[in-house]
This record gives structure tokens, sequence and C-alpha cells, in this order.
């Protein structure tokens, strides 16, 4: 029995749904919404999951009521007008952007509590983007929908929303930016891929009722079409490094809580962040350098925030922080009398993203044994890449099998798992991919109408159920 296109769409949905609730564990349901076409922008319900209060089963389908339910809401009726209350939705579709009810008395964009003044649920509703060249073309002709006061939207952004997520909590879960809202912004990316993918594969099968008729001029056009969406899954690498990163922060925090003499980043950072806003209340009537502060205090928080690999953090010192430092130091006196300690802070910064690493560090630490010590100094410093996909088995082996807790040890180990299933799914695609471009250059296509004429829908529902 063949698969229907919209029965792989609500497939890779759910595994969403599934994958969300099985890593948040105060995650409660999750609901998805396919946005577009362009310029109706129709919000739609796909489908809807309830974890049961009684085990980790998942309870499947969508309300009986909802102004969502097919055929949904086109943008007209959902967008931002005077006179009728706010959704999220609009949110969520014209801004691009996130919107997380983490305190539900205060949810401006609450229907339920503008219309009759009842709260509804804590939750956070994610847009699913993907660029609007590869779902509509070339933008020149695009017809854009526009804002209840005549504004088109999207114009100046290089994405399309293709669907949103919304995932409801326990109550006091959740606040925004959180590592819960960013793991469902990751897994957005996953669901606009499945997208995308779909979408080319609706591409494909148009194409080829002409490939006959042009065999030659669809040669090249089909192979780059084929080899996309490999492309476009290039984002699972960051993701894993990203969870890597997690890992490193933990490594550094442990040696910082063995070693509290020893002055770490963290410490060295948090006396930067001292110097700087002593002395800030100081800089009206100076619009320019207070603009240089004030992006100086951010880089140094995403310096400390993102986890970076000592060897980039190095770069991140010396072309984000240190000549902004610079250039306050130039433009104002104020801290002149901090410059001699900020930059030996900043030289004493190089060295300590680097401790995790010293083996003269590394063996002051007493409380565990050397095995942990080497492997989990080694792999928070590792880098997954296509080309070295087997430390991501060591990773998961040692957090698995780990004499001690690890803080987000589980978390980490939960969000790799899902990730290697999908780069296992990833190489078995650009196998296949390959295999059709030589089809293609050497004008063969038998293998091409076998695949996506018999196999490439029972293949689909393989590639999203994760076997």
């Amino acid at each position: 029995m063949r698969i229907t296109q919209e029965e792989v769409l609500e497939k890779s949905c759910k595994e969403i749904i599934e994958t969300i609730l099985a890593c948040l564990d105060h995650a409660i349901k999750g609901t998805i919404y396919l946005i577009g076409p362009l310029p109706e922008l129709r919000a739609i319900r796909i489908t809807s999951g309830v974890r049961d209060t009684e085990g980790d089963e998942i309870r499947w389908g969508l309300p009986e009521h909802s102004d969502y339910n097919f055929p949904g809401k086109t943008w007209l009726q959902y967008r931002d007008e005077p006179g009728r209350p706010l959704e999220a939705m609009a949110w969520c579709v014209e801004r691009q952007r996130s919107w997380t009810a983490d305190n539900p008395a205060e949810d401006t964009r609450s229907v339920r509590k503008q219309l009759v003044g009842e709260l509804e649920d804590y939750h956070h509703m994610e847009p699913v983007l993907v660029r609007k060249a590869d779902i509509y073309g070339s933008s020149d002709m695009l017809e854009y929908p526009l804002t209840w006061d005549g504004k088109p939207i999207w114009q100046d952004t290089e994405y399309a929303v293709v669907a949103v997520i919304k995932i409801h909590f326990l109550p006091n879960t959740i606040r925004r930016g959180d590592k819960s809202t960013k793991l469902v912004k990751r897994l957005a990316r996953v669901l606009g891929s499945d997208i995308l993918s779909l979408h080319l594969r609706e591409a494909f099968c148009e194409v080829r009722r002409s490939f006959e008729r042009k065999r030659l001029e669809s040669c090249n056009e089909l192979a780059h079409q084929l080899r996309n969406p490999i492309m476009k899954l290039g984002f699972i690498a960051s993701a894993i490094n990203a969870e890597i990163a997690l890992l490193r922060q933990q490594w550094e925090h442990y040696i910082s809580q063995q070693l509290p003499e020893l002055m770490t980043k963290d410490k060295i950072m948090e006396r930067l962040h001292q110097i700087l806003v002593s002395r800030l209340d100081q800089l009206d009537g100076h619009m320019d350098l207070k603009v240089t502060a004030h992006t100086l205090l951010r880089k140094q928080k995403d310096f400390q925030q993102l986890g970076l690999h000592p060897s980039n953090g190095r770069e991140w010192i010396l072309r984000q922080i240190e000549p902004l430092w610079e250039a306050i130091f130039e433009a104002t006196p104020l801290w002149s009398d901090r410059a001699e300690e900020v930059r030996k802070l900043l030289q004493s910064l190089k060295e300590a993203i680097w401790y995790g690493l010293d083996e003269s560090i590394i063996s002051r630490l007493n409380h565990i044994p050397e095995e942990v010590k080497e492997t989990w100094s080694r792999l928070a410093y590792s880098e997954f890449s296509p080309e070295n996909t087997e430390i991501l088995e060591e990773i998961l082996t040692f957090l698995e099998y780990a004499p001690i807790e690890i803080t987000h040890g589980q978390h980490i180990r939960r969000v790799l798992s899902y990730l290697k299933s999908v780069t296992e799914v990833v190489q078995e695609l650009e196998e296949r991919a390959n295999a059709i471009i030589d089809s293609l250059r050497n004008m063969d296509l038998e293998p091409i109408i076998s695949s996506f004429s018999t196999e490439a829908a029972g293949e689909e529902s393989c590639i999203l159920s994760g076997r």
C-alpha cells in the first residue's frame, strides 16, 4: 500500500513531538500546525499528542472543536488587527520568532484570557523556518501577505514559516530562552528539513513526468535537487557539537568546584563584568560609547554561554572582546585606572580556557578515577564531523557508564542518541542520492523510476520511524 505525502508529513510531525516529550519530562503535550502557501498562509493543525498521566504513552488525535482543525485559519483570520484578540500564531508567523507563555497571567496573546479572562497553560510556540528560495523559488514574483495596515511581511528575510510547533508544559517549569525552548528550536530545524524533503520529492515527481522530453536538460537540475537536502542537513553536526559544548561546560564546572582556588574562565568573566558595569551609569550623553559598552557586555555573556572550544574561544577573545575594551579605553578615561587589570585578566582568560586540557591541573583532581579524567577531558574537547562519527558512540558510552553523576549527562545522552539516529539516516540518504545521481549522469532511468514509484514511500516511512 502506498503512503501518501500527508501520511509521511504526519509521521514526521509525530516523530518530532515524541522526541520532545521523551527529552523533556515536564512537557505534557505537543501540537504542530502547517503554514502555507503564500499569500494565504493558512494555518492547519496537523497532529496533536498528549502524554498519558499514568505512563509515558502518548495519546494522538485532534480536539473535536478547534479553529485550526481543517480547513484551518487563513492569515487574514489570525493576523493582528485592531478590535480583535491578539494570537501567538500571528506573532510566530509574521515575526518568525518564538512565543513563550512562561507567565499565563501576563500572556498578552492568550485568546481565552482576552475574551473571557481565563488563564491558559504554560507553553512555547516555535516557528519552523525554511529558505523561501527552496520552497517558492525566486522571490521576485512572490505575493506577500499584508498586515492590517497594508505592510507586506517577509520581504526583508530570506526565510518562510512553513509550520509552527506548540509544546505545553507543567506549571512554572519553563522560561524564555531556557534549555527546553532551545531544544524545541533545534528540533524545529529537523522538521523544516523533513518538510523541505517532502517538497523536493513532490518537485522531483513533477520533473520526472517530463524527463523523457528533456532528459539532457534535466540531468544537472535533478542532481542538484537530490543533493540539496543532504547539504541542508549539515546543521546536524552543529547540533551535536552544541551538546559536546555542554559536556565541556560541565567538565570545566567540575574543575572549578574541585579546585576553588583556580582563577577559572567564569571567575575572570565575572570580574570583567563587574569592572564594566561599575561605571556604565556615567556614560549618559555618550551614546556611541554606551552602545559599545553594551555590545561588549553582550559579547562577554555570549562567550560564557556558548561553551566554545578553546581554539575558537581564543579567536573570540581576540576579535570580539579585546578590541571593544581597547576602544573604550581610547574613547574615555573612566576606566583608565582599571586598564592594566583588564589587560591582565584578558591574558589570563586566554590561558584559563585551556585548563580543561592542562595535565598539571587535571592531575590535581583526586576524587575521580584516572580513566574517567582522561576520557571526559578528551571527549569534552572533541569535535564531531562526518569524518569523525565514531566520537559520538564514545560519548554515548561514556555518559551511560560514567561512575560519577554528570550534571545534565542523561539529557545530553538522550539528545545525542536521537541525533545519532538522524545522522545514520542522512548517511543512508546520501548513499542513495549518489546512486541516483550516477544513474542520471549515465542516462539510466530505470533505477530512478523504480526508486520513486515503488519504494520511495516505504523508505520515507522507515526514515521517519528511525529504522
